[in-house]
């Protein structure tokens, strides 16, 4: 089977396998300042079509499929919404966007496709704070299976250290989200999320592990579906511990920043990699832990 890329000129990138089209990746979006305008994949899909991803939730607004979203960046929030300061959410003026400037890969060959740009990160105010290198690499794992790797090379311009961090990090217990994240449908809700150790629900938020998994159902269908994130051996603070939901929504999001600040110097890099697998049906526990495999695999 290949892989096919079609490109909406100066907004985003399909990818598509036979009638199926897996995902779409809005490099350009439109999108209000207060959610904090960012790249993002949205239509995602298994290979037998079904949707896995959610966009513009009413109770979260600012989620968009998978997105990589920051709330704090020093005093910046890439995340979306108000930011947690002093024990409460305020809304202040600090929505900060990552935005498009240059794509240097777009290929499509046989069952992979690669696409790369760079990002000019601002502040609300304008004022540059990173650019960033990033890289998504589709390709086809078996039948009724894909895997996505996500990578990106952060670059701190704002002239000063930028601490990353997460409301946890700033004083909400539990709630160390921030890094690459996956919104699921609502049909996903109350379902399982799986983890090295065993599967189970909202009880496995904060720990850490390589890899999670969640297992979820379609309404209408009644099918099945399997998405599982593997973290990089390489990426800082890994093993990460994982915020993961299933009880009000599902999502998975490995945080590197959950429980710790990371600094950034002025000048320096701070790079992550990451596989996403998307399989048809629920595999099990066993089941899911060899999609985690073909996800390390993908890392390779």
């Amino acid at each position: 089977m290949t892989l096919r890329a079609t490109h909406e000129l100066g907004r985003s990138v399909a990818v598509s396998a036979g009638a199926a089209e897996l995902f779409t990746y809005v490099y350009r979006p439109d999108t209000p300042v207060l959610e904090s305008p960012k790249p993002y994949l949205h239509p995602i899909r298994t290979r037998g079509g079904a949707l896995v991803s959610l966009y513009r939730p009413h109770d979260h607004v600012w989620h968009k499929g998978i997105a990589w979203s920051l709330p704090h960046v020093g005093e910046h929030n890439f995340w979306g919404g108000p930011t947690y300061t002093d024990g409460r959410y305020v809304q202040r003026d600090n929505n900060g966007s990552a935005v498009h400037r240059e794509l240097t890969t777009l290929a499509a060959t046989g069952d992979r496709v690669e696409i790369g740009h760079t990002l000019d990160w601002s502040a609300q105010s304008g004022d540059p704070v990173i650019e960033e290198r990033r890289s998504l690499t589709a390709t086809l794992v078996d039948d009724a299976t894909w895997a996505l790797v996500f990578e990106t090379a952060m670059t701190n311009v704002s002239g000063a250290t930028i601490d990353f961090g997460s409301p946890t990090t700033k004083g909400r217990e539990n709630a160390g989200y921030g890094g690459l994240f996956w919104r699921g449908p609502r049909s996903f809700t109350d379902g399982v999320i799986q983890s090295p150790d065993g599967a189970g629900g909202d009880e496995l938020r904060g720990r850490r592990a390589e890899w999670f998994g969640f297992r979820g159902r379609h309404d209408e269908s009644g099918d099945r579906s399997t998405v599982v994130i593997v973290d990089d051996a390489a990426n800082p603070q890994h093993p990460p511990q994982w915020f993961a939901r299933t009880e009000n929504f599902a999502c998975l999001n490995p945080a590197p920043f959950f429980s710790e600040e990371v600094p950034l110097p002025g000048g320096e890099t701070l790079g992550f990699r990451y596989a996403v697998v998307v399989a048809d049906g629920d595999r099990g526990e066993d089941g899911t832990a060899s999609l985690a495999d073909h996800g390390r695999n993908a890392l390779r």
